[in-house]
């Protein structure tokens, strides 16, 4: 039997992810991947590109910092040349409403955000389906346990805060289960990923009462989302739809300290790490973010691969791996170039250089994965 036929959501088992991250650094510059990979001026080739390799599943982001520069306006034209790609090139695209960037008016803090991203997150669904009859995808709102730790714990982005990342959860949670329920008005058929980091943190201690704390952690999330945890947000067990897990190098460290690597004797196994939290959920599961740099790409997603398959196997319903990001792309802080792709950067003609390691990759795990 083919692993295959127990897939029933997405296009392609192995899928790419275009990196969209919007946010402002701490300097105040905003970033935009989209603009600095050159994906939304080679859009249509980046999508074609990946057909080549037999991906037909992506994430992919709308900005709505550009759609919406003024309250309730929507200027949809950096997003609609990508919708368009995508129909044309029969791309099934799941679309990042808010990566790490809103726009500069609104206060984060306050009902307004809530407010003005649930109406945000109904527009684009209404835009989208007057577009096209295929079911829709949503992330609403990427990485909300990092985001709050990294924009509300230790002021590494915006909204540049300290010791109120809990805080910043809670809005981000109130305001994507306000984005789902207003997609939902559009659009019943609407499927939505929770994108949000997988960990393991140890203990470099026989005490590891702090290191538990964090890896029960990275639940909170989802737990607010299906009502398990502080249900006056809202949170309610159809609210959470698809479980999706960001998983790289660098997730599983010593408290307080360095990564661990997959020699290490307490490094947890990718697989047994799907195991639980597909058992703790029992929703469908993706793999939604992973990838390594440089010549660490290849073997990295073996061994994502190998793990994936191995949890299948122990009865884990896991929908596909993304690759992510697909391109290369400059570096959040230093603008460095970032090796992390099957596609490099783009030449004047929207030429992207394959790296052929990972695409001989690619077609091997996906035959893989479609037979036993």
């Amino acid at each position: 039997m083919s692993i295959l036929q127990n897939t029933k959501i997405f296009r392609s088992f192995i899928q790419g992810g275009f990196e969209c991250s919007t946010k402002r650094r701490r300097d105040g510059k905003r970033l935009d991947l989209i603009n600095s990979t050159l994906h939304d001026m080679y859009v249509h080739e980046d999508y074609s590109n990946l057909k080549a390799h037999e991906i037909h599943t992506i994430r992919d982001g709308l900005r709505w910092h550009l759609i919406e520069s003024r309250p309730g306006y929507y200027d949809w034209s950096s997003f609609l040349p990508m919708l368009r790609a995508s129909i044309s090139n029969k791309m099934q695209v799941i679309w990042d409403l808010c990566h790490y960037g809103w726009p500069d008016d609104i206060d984060i803090w306050k009902p307004e955000f809530i407010i003005r991203f649930a109406s945000f997150a109904q527009a684009a669904a209404r835009l989208i389906k007057s577009e096209t009859d295929e079911i829709p995808f949503y992330s609403p709102i990427n990485e909300i346990s990092f985001w709050s730790w990294a924009g509300g714990d230790v002021g590494f982005f915006y909204p540049l805060e300290n010791d109120r990342g809990f805080e910043l959860k809670h809005q981000l949670v109130r305001a994507t289960i306000a984005a789902i329920e207003s997609i939902r008005l559009v659009d019943p058929r609407a499927r939505f990923v929770q994108a949000e980091p997988l960990v393991n943190v140890i203990s470099a201690t026989e005490c590891n009462i702090e290191a538990s704390s964090y890896n029960e952690a990275q639940f909170q999330t989802c737990d607010m989302l299906s009502g398990k945890l502080w249900p006056g947000l809202g949170g309610r067990e159809d609210i959470l739809d698809i479980v999706g897990v960001n998983y790289y190098p660098y997730n599983q460290w010593v408290l307080h300290g360095s990564p661990i690597n997959l020699e290490h004797p307490q490094y947890k196994p990718l697989s047994a790490m799907l195991i639980g939290i597909y058992n703790r959920y029992k929703r469908p599961l993706v793999i939604a973010e992973t990838g390594a740099e440089g010549n660490n790409r290849l073997d990295w997603f073996r061994y994502v691969c190998d793990e994936a398959y191995k949890a299948m196997e122990m009865g884990t319903s896991l929908e596909g791996i993304c690759l992510y990001p697909i391109t290369d792309y400059p570096g959040w802080d230093d603008d460095r170039h970032c090796e992390t792709g099957l596609l490099g950067h783009a030449t004047e003609c929207g030429i992207r250089p394959i790296y052929l390691p990972l695409a001989g990759e690619i077609k091997k795990q996906q035959h893989l994965f479609t037979r036993v």
